[in-house]
């Protein structure tokens, strides 16, 4: 019987990795590791916490104290750190936090690991905004790296540590550069989620008899597009990277690219929803509207990154050779989900 540590426990992927890992019933404890803020009524942690196995810890990457006695106390076998500030727009306005968190705690976690519990096999979770963006070709794990924003280059610099702790001391230390990956669960800071909150405002107008104008959703560049897979499918492939006899490092996507603007079509397409979007205009001036030629979306430049990644496009070749790893949930279940989850919890939150 194992146990696991995963840090970052109440987000999308963490709690998502936290339940495989009890349901592979071969974990006698999985440590859930929580900054204090977290509440035991987040909603990502509902299904955890009543478990006999599930662990709460609190604590903070940047506290290496803490991270060593944490390694000391607990006989850890696997890690897996998820934790991150993970929101590209805001890491433009805050880089040195976003580096403290995503770049210090890495190296912090490795060190704890390396000085106190050597054999514990490690996960990274890296990211395929270290790519940059500038090929339309499917990226693997042998391209080259030009990030575009203060969260790829912290992400980046937490990558190469992971791997120069492998070669310098032996650790079994693996990369997942995950490309999107999206679920109920995804933080609504993130524009996929933005999208499914709009598409369910309009359904919520049209309900309450279309009375004023109609909610208009902003967004930014429309044609960006990224390769976005589900979070449950990806927790799956973190968990067979530290499977292996050897470590290595694995791109997990799908191989496809959608825009947002096929995101934002998904969503309100979505059978309680019904509205097909009309397109007028380009660019900056691009608007979308119903059927009734009522005005729903518009592109508001505040939303563009200072340095725009347009495409990213993941090779998963590796994955699927190495560690038998495909995606199965395609991209319309994975929006479908995300907008029935929304259309829930605003039933719920009416009531």
């Amino acid at each position: 019987m194992k146990t696991a540590l995963i840090t970052g426990v109440t987000g999308q992927d963490g709690s998502y990795l936290a339940e495989f890992l009890l349901e592979k019933q071969g974990y006698r404890n999985v440590i859930g590791l929580t900054r204090r803020k977290a509440q035991p009524s987040d909603r990502n942690l509902k299904r955890l916490i009543p478990h006999p196995s599930a662990i709460l810890v609190e604590g903070n990457l940047e506290d290496g104290v803490f991270l060593s006695q944490l390694f000391s106390t607990y006989k850890i076998d696997e890690c897996y750190n998820l934790a991150a500030q993970s929101f590209v727009a805001y890491s433009f306005k805050n880089p040195v936090g976003t580096l403290m968190a995503n770049t210090l705690g890495t190296m912090n976690l490795l060190e704890a690991i390396r000085h106190h519990s050597p054999g514990t096999r490690y996960y990274q979770a890296s990211t395929s905004e270290m790519y940059g963006g500038f090929q339309d070709t499917p990226m693997s794990e042998k391209h080259d790296f030009h990030p575009r924003s203060p969260y790829g280059t912290s992400k980046l610099a937490a990558y190469w540590h992971t791997v120069n702790m492998r070669e310098a001391f032996g650790l079994f230390a693996c990369n997942g550069i995950l490309f999107n990956h999206e679920s109920p669960r995804r933080g609504e800071d993130f524009v996929t989620q933005k999208i499914v909150r709009g598409a369910v405002a309009y359904k919520r107008w049209k309900e309450d008899g279309e009375k004023g104008e109609s909610p208009v959703l902003k967004l930014g560049n429309l044609e960006a597009k990224r390769d976005w897979g589900d979070a449950r499918d990806f927790v799956r492939g973190m968990w067979l990277a530290l499977q292996q006899e050897e470590p290595g490092d694995y791109v997990l996507a799908t191989g496809k690219a959608r825009s947002v603007r096929e995101f934002v079509e998904i969503a309100f397409r979505h059978p309680q929803i019904a509205a097909k979007i009309y397109w007028e205009g380009k660019g900056q001036d691009e608007i979308g509207r119903d059927e009734k030629g009522r005005k729903v979306l518009e592109v508001d430049p505040q939303f563009y990154r200072p340095s725009e990644v347009n495409v990213l496009l993941g090779d998963w070749t590796l994955a699927r050779e190495k560690l038998g790893w495909s995606p199965e949930i395609s991209f319309d279940n994975t929006v479908n989900d995300m907008v029935h989850s929304a259309l829930d919890r605003a039933t719920r939150e009416s009531i």
